[in-house]
């Protein structure tokens, strides 16, 4: 159950950093003590796992993995493994307020491998350890490096004997390929290790992690490739099913995600290893899970693989309540915030209702003012988290300008927001005020900043993920200034020092 409080969404690409992309180094603590004098207790991330398309973190090469890119080089030079010549003069891109993800793919994981011939020379052991520990590793590292072998081929294009796994030909590989397949498996073991260091730092003041766990997983991921009898897959390997959602209001064509369906009977029969293995994982990584398109659980949208939209799809029934009373029975009690935005069935509320997990509410979506709206605060319940906007949406001030007369009138209004106050701040009020157990709100929003910090806009590519906040932007005075509209509506203990 999550108390009355409030924290911070910003991702690690968006911390302020030296060298093109925000990383779990000094800016990251730095971070964790502005959350903690702001009065905040919860930090919210986008998915922390490797990219695979369109730098999406929606998409990844593995769900259990960390991104190589968020590993700190200032550490890994203040712990000898690097020196400050290998990075330091690198062009990582001339906006510090963007991440250039050409450059960071042209030099990231060179500087890595520069790293691991220095880290592995003492530390074989710890690998070894590390893999024991981290099963999922051992198919993680070997994909990594058939997918380089195969030129970033999608694994049911690869050679058969690859594709279906075949236990003489991967153990052949392996032993040819071990110094690359151990580099895979260095990046996760220092990822962890400063994950782990910067959670540590955060819980010991007090600051909750809540982490972001998309339902489905990439079809070029190592999830798929090591489980495929847990997907809908053909004879040759390719998807039957696809992942998407219908046309509504904002795409006449729905979204076609084209992530594999899950083969929820096999993994019934399974006592749903696999996810259980995943949600293991969450909990140890994350104080907190918000589960992306949680409406999936109770029915999802299925496509033909060979469709060209999503238009054509169905909605098929998913898992259910038994789902979750397994998992409950297999990992104990755990926090789950459920993101049950767009279109619902009374049969997804009655199941949010049953698992008793929050739902969420966007102040963004609350102010059509040709209708009643679930989204306007004074229809909230207290067990659920309420955002101003989230990464899908624009910023509030962006949200503000883009919105008809009517609407933003009708805003105004309700929120009774002043002539000086501004649309942030008066929607940022609006969540703190409000009966919601969790208010989270976008760091943007926070620094005030327009559209050209919104973090994605769905069903566009090439332009999303890049927003990183500048250097000195997070400081005492914005953290009082959160700090007293926090403890004044009662999300952090009134008369409390602000330490």
């Amino acid at each position: 159950m999550i108390n009355r409080s409030s924290g911070v969404l910003m991702h690690i690409s968006s911390i302020p950093s030296d060298y093109g992309i925000g990383t779990m180094g000094k800016e990251a603590y730095n971070f964790v003590d502005f959350i903690k004098n702001s009065g905040q207790t919860y930090w919210q991330f986008l998915p922390i796992c490797p990219p695979n398309v369109a730098d999406s973190p929606y998409q990844s090469y593995s769900t259990f993995a960390g991104n190589p890119y968020f590993i700190d080089l200032d550490l890994l030079e203040q712990n000898g493994y690097l020196s400050k010549s290998d990075y330091v003069n690198i062009n990582w891109g001339k906006d510090n307020g963007a991440v250039d993800y050409d450059k960071i793919h042209a030099n990231r994981l060179n500087i890595l491998r520069i790293a691991y011939k220095n880290w592995i020379k003492t530390n074989k052991l710890k690998l070894e350890k590390f893999i024991e520990k981290y099963e999922w590793t051992d198919n993680y590292s070997l994909f990594m490096t058939l997918l380089d072998a195969n030129h970033g081929k999608t694994w049911w294009d690869w050679e058969d004997k690859f594709k279906f796994r075949d236990k003489v030909a991967l153990k052949e590989f392996k032993s040819e390929n071990e110094d690359e397949i151990n580099f895979w498996i260095f990046t996760q073991c220092v990822f962890f290790e400063q994950w782990f260091g910067l959670k540590k730092y955060a819980n010991d003041k007090g600051i909750k992690f809540i982490g972001d766990l998309p339902i489905y997983v990439s079809g070029n991921s190592s999830d798929s490739w090591a489980n495929a009898e847990d997907f809908c897959l053909d004879e040759t390997m390719h998807p039957i099913q696809v992942s998407g959602c219908p046309p509504d209001a904002f795409s006449k064509s729905g979204q076609l995600w084209g992530n594999p369906i899950f083969n929820w009977d096999k993994m019934k029969e399974e006592n749903y290893e696999w996810w259980y293995k995943r949600f293991k994982a969450y909990t140890e990584i994350f104080d907190v899970i918000r589960i992306d398109h949680f409406r999936a659980f109770d029915s999802y949208y299925s496509i033909d693989a060979n469709e060209k939209t999503a238009v054509n799809g169905k909605w098929v029934k998913g898992p259910g309540y038994e789902f979750f009373e397994v998992m409950k029975k297999r990992l104990g009690e755990f926090d789950i915030i459920a993101e049950d935005l767009g279109y619902l069935t009374q049969s997804v509320r009655d199941l949010v209702k049953k698992c008793g997990f929050p739902g969420m509410k966007i102040l963004e979506f609350a102010f059509d003012s040709r209708e009643e709206s679930d989204y306007l605060p004074h229809n909230y319940n207290s067990n659920s988290v309420v955002y101003v906007g989230t990464h899908d949406n624009n910023t509030a001030i962006g949200w503000s300008r883009e919105v008809d007369a009517e609407t933003r009138i009708f805003c105004k209004k309700y929120l009774n927001i002043g002539l000086f106050e501004g649309f942030n701040w008066g929607m940022i009020r609006g969540s703190m005020s409000s009966v919601s157990n969790l208010s989270i709100t976008q760091m943007q929003d926070f620094l005030g900043l327009g559209a050209k910090a919104r973090m994605n806009i769905p069903s566009t590519v090439g332009i999303n993920w890049k927003w990183r906040m500048k250097k000195g932007a997070a400081t005492e005075k914005l953290a009082k200034k959160i700090y007293n509209m926090t403890e004044l509506y009662g999300r952090v203990p009134r008369n409390k020092t602000n330490k």
